[in-house]
């Protein structure tokens, strides 16, 4: 912008009056589709290209067009990521040079001097998102431009009325979280399944959910619930696993082992690993209640989720399948894996035994149990002990265990 106070004599002819940019104008597109089942991309992203071109200048044309159909609600580094064959399948007529990680790392490179956007929310609908990616373009020299913006005015206005509708993204992002997270939060209550199904069990069809046939994006995917697995071997095989990490206080390692060696007893596709083992002692699942939300699945970093605290757990009232393990059964084995995990100093006093039976070359099995009591076979002897296992009683064992009572 131009001095409104002017020098008292023409200098318009000095060599710097005005500041030369020697970079040709270069301008080019970036634009957004929520998701290829929300939004058509094959009509929605040339309709952005029409708004945005018009703060294109006369006879100017896009040197390139940067657009994702992904959620806005993602980071900046998580996006762009689909296939080029999906893209290619979508069949928009509008040519696609990359994402916007794509356009942030290839502006300078390009030559870019502007990026058009139909609005804020074509970028992102996380405020932080969008600020980030204007600075790094910025620091590159490169304008920033939605086409929903007034032109001319004052800078302060012009910000304005930017942020204003960057705030009314992330604002209308957040009700839509909140919606969808209250919605799933229902879904669970109601006992239908969220995910796969766990290893015991498959998701059926509920026939008695209230049925629609098409919603607004087309056929809604019917509500599931939890059944037993047709191979009834599955369920006494999570029963076992199960009972190992309770009872015996066994690592995965050791559980693996086991259940490996009777594969026709313990039936899986593939193999038994570490992952699969600790995964089925943790789901609440096999309590009979459904449960949502475990896991925070948008941490920023792909691939990876992050473990809710079990406070954040949304948990059915009552039971809604029928139940590998007791709810009290469960929280056993938590308690046991809290144990492990925490060294022999942490254990439970069945593996403090178990620590100092190894120290002197003697394994403890189970023999038999009961409710109150199990008999172990520790090297050649046999031994009867309540369960719990009292601390004391633990103790007076390991003790008469280095004796060599």
């Amino acid at each position: 912008m131009n001095s409104l106070f002017g020098p008292p004599i023409d200098l318009s002819d000095l060599a710097n009056f005005r500041q030369v940019d020697i970079r040709p104008t270069r301008s080019v597109f970036v634009g957004r589709v929520s998701t290829k089942d929300n939004q058509n991309p094959a009509s929605s992203i040339p309709r952005q290209v029409v708004l945005a071109s018009e703060r294109l200048a006369a006879g100017e044309e896009f040197a390139a067009y940067f657009w994702d159909v992904e959620s806005g609600m993602l980071a900046p580094e998580l996006r762009g990521l689909g296939s080029q064959e999906m893209y290619t399948a979508l069949a928009v007529p509008t040519p696609r040079d990359g994402g916007l990680p794509d356009l942030v790392e290839r502006a300078e490179f390009l030559g870019v001097t502007r990026v058009l956007a139909e609005r804020s929310d074509r970028v992102a609908r996380h405020m932080l998102t969008s600020l980030t990616v204007e600075h790094q373009l910025e620091q590159l020299g490169v304008e920033v431009v939605y086409a929903n913006e007034p032109t001319g005015g004052t800078e302060s206005g012009r910000l304005r009325s930017r942020r204003y509708g960057q705030v009314e993204a992330e604002v209308y992002r957040t009700v839509l979280m909140e919606m969808s997270t209250g919605g799933q939060i229902q879904h669970a209550i109601a006992g239908w399944n969220h995910g796969y199904a766990p290893y015991p069990y498959v998701a059926v069809e509920d026939k008695n959910a209230p049925a629609r046939d098409r919603g607004r994006f087309g056929v809604v995917r019917p509500k599931r619930k939890l059944a037993p697995h047709p191979d009834p071997r599955r369920f006494d095989a999570a029963r076992e696993l199960c009972r190992l990490r309770r009872v015996e206080h066994l690592k995965a390692a050791d559980i693996i082992a086991i259940l490996a060696s009777e594969p026709e007893l313990y039936p899986i596709e593939g193999r038994w690993t570490h992952n699969r083992v600790e995964g089925l002692i943790a789901n609440p699942k096999l309590t009979g209640h459904q449960v949502y939300n475990r896991k925070a699945s948008r941490t920023g970093r792909k691939g990876h989720s992050q473990l809710n605290p079990v406070s954040k757990w949304v948990w059915s009232p009552e039971t809604v399948h029928e139940a590998v393990v007791s709810l009290q059964e469960w929280k056993q084995a938590q308690e046991v894996t809290a144990g492990l995990r925490a060294g022999p100093e942490g254990g439970g006093p069945l593996l403090r035994i178990r620590t100092a039976a190894s120290r002197l070359g003697l394994t403890v099995t189970a023999v038999s149990s009961s409710p109150t009591h199990t008999v172990y076979r520790i090297g050649g002897q046999q031994v009867a002990l309540p369960t719990p296992i009292p601390d004391a009683v633990a103790q007076q064992l390991i003790t008469d265990m280095e004796s060599g009572a």
